[in-house]
């Protein structure tokens, strides 16, 4: 008779995880998990070369995601994991690169990466876990904390206006925009398989709950009160004008695919600018050697 310890039971993602790390690192309730159980059933439902696919993440909870991930795997500096997968691309155009970081780090610290980024349509794909705070370094504010919500650094309420990341990327020049919840795992699993499809700079936002710092501290509940939260208020308008979607404490949270279009990636332009192609270009002349003591004399 078989007995438990026996027993193995294949998770159908387990081939892209570092099974060698699990259990993960973050709290109970966070969504930040249940978003990377999606990203794995894409990536396994596509015909991809895993072996030229990396993930790029800066710092914070959603940035652990990397070190998770069986793949070539990036944890870069606070704001630049960006930057940083633009390096990987521009040096590799054969890879496929995955950028999986936090609102605090995407879209605060590293906001001016994400839109240039956008502007230049590079050929990488942003998935940014909006948890609506820095949740790894202590609960403050962040660009996307809703108006009036408390933090660590507004414990009166903040009176800044949060930001609109479909709107922000949608007018920068993204080719493909959506944002989902924690809840919506089926259609996030989706998007991103499509999302991994297209060419060009393609922004996933993805709502998730920080029971331990944002909704302790704002009286909201556990993550599962979350969970109904976004089933009770989440309206699917795929298509939807992205100066509609922003989102309102208390009001509809709209979600879906709102921008699917083409235009030309920045290898594609430059390329065609330069006339030639990377193996075509001229080899750099070698530097000559100095006479002296050594090569800085």
């Amino acid at each position: 008779m078989s007995t438990a310890a026996d027993l193995h039971i294949h998770n159908p993602v387990e081939d892209v995880l570092r099974k060698e790390r699990i259990p993960t690192i973050w709290c109970p309730g966070c969504g930040i998990g249940t978003t990377v159980n999606s990203f794995a059933a894409a990536l396994l439902g596509q015909n991809i070369d895993l072996k030229k696919t990396v993930i790029v993440s800066g710092i914070g909870c959603s940035g652990r995601v990397s070190g998770y991930m069986a793949l070539d795997s990036f944890h870069t500096t606070h704001g630049r994991a960006i930057p940083f997968a633009t390096g990987l691309k521009l040096a590799n155009p054969e890879l496929t690169v995955i950028v999986y970081s936090g609102d605090g780090d995407l879209t605060s610290i590293g906001g001016n990466h994400l839109i240039h980024a956008a502007r230049r349509n590079m050929d990488i794909m942003v998935v940014c876990v909006n948890n609506m705070i820095y949740a790894m370094t202590g609960g403050q504010a962040a660009a996307t904390t809703p108006g009036n919500s408390i933090t660590t650094t507004s414990p009166f309420g903040s009176f800044e206006p949060e930001i609109c990341l479909p709107q922000l990327v949608d007018a920068a020049g993204a080719v493909f925009v959506a944002r989902w919840t924690a809840y919506h795992v089926k259609q996030l699993e989706r998007t991103m398989s499509k999302a991994l499809k297209k060419k060009g700079f393609r922004f996933i936002e993805v709502l998730t709950p920080c029971p331990t710092l944002y909704q302790r501290r704002n009286n909201m509940g556990d993550g599962l009160a979350a969970m109904v939260d976004y089933k009770n208020r989440s309206k699917i308008k795929n298509g939807a004008p992205t100066y509609e979607v922003a989102l309102v404490p208390g009001g509809e949270i709209v979600v879906g695919e709102f921008v699917d279009r083409e235009r030309e990636d920045y290898l594609t332009r430059m390329r065609r600018q330069l006339g030639t192609n990377y193996s075509e270009l001229p080899p750099q002349p070698e530097e000559e050697e100095q006479e002296g003591c050594c090569s800085s004399c």
